[in-house]
């Protein structure tokens, strides 16, 4: 497995501090995020899950507690918008170049608009996917938010 990628890139060239923490994946799982705070052992409100949606039609990319579910009322709000729906895997590969399961915020073919549950800002040190299946990097949610140009918003059920 490489351990570089166009997220860990991305990261790299944001000048991020960031290490890169790789497991085995369960492509089974019925909970990606969950069986990866697992294999890290590590809390899963650590460990951030990247899910890609829509907001009044247009993408966007949520970053959660692998423990946790959106809200897609909260999510719409953190967007300026009025109605938020998950966006379908094949379509989320397509937009951001990633397969479903290794879907970073990082390093996206095209960056959209982001936002990380507030929550997760008061850890010290957060897992993100690296881009691949397997792969995470860690490093403090101040970083990932400045990085992405996102917003840290209240995401969650």
């Amino acid at each position: 497995m490489s351990k570089t990628t166009r997220a860990t890139q991305f990261l790299a060239k944001a000048g991020a501090a960031f290490t890169v923490h790789s497991y085995d994946y369960d492509p089974s799982a019925d909970r990606i995020g969950m069986a990866a705070a697992e294999a890290l052992g590590e809390d899963p409100a650590r460990v951030l899950k990247t899910l890609m949606a829509e907001v009044d039609g247009k993408p966007v990319c949520v970053v959660v507690p692998s423990d946790h579910e959106v809200s897609m009322k909260k999510l719409a709000a953190a967007f300026g918008g009025k109605s938020a729906s998950m966006m379908k895997p094949a379509d989320a590969e397509r937009l951001t170049g990633y397969h479903v399961g290794g879907i970073s915020p990082f390093g996206q073919k095209k960056q959209v608009p982001t936002a990380i549950e507030a929550s997760a800002m008061a850890q010290d040190k957060v897992y993100i996917n690296g881009g691949q299946r397997g792969l995470q990097v860690r490093l403090s949610p101040d970083d990932a938010l400045k990085a992405l140009n996102a917003v840290a918003a209240p995401l969650i059920a």
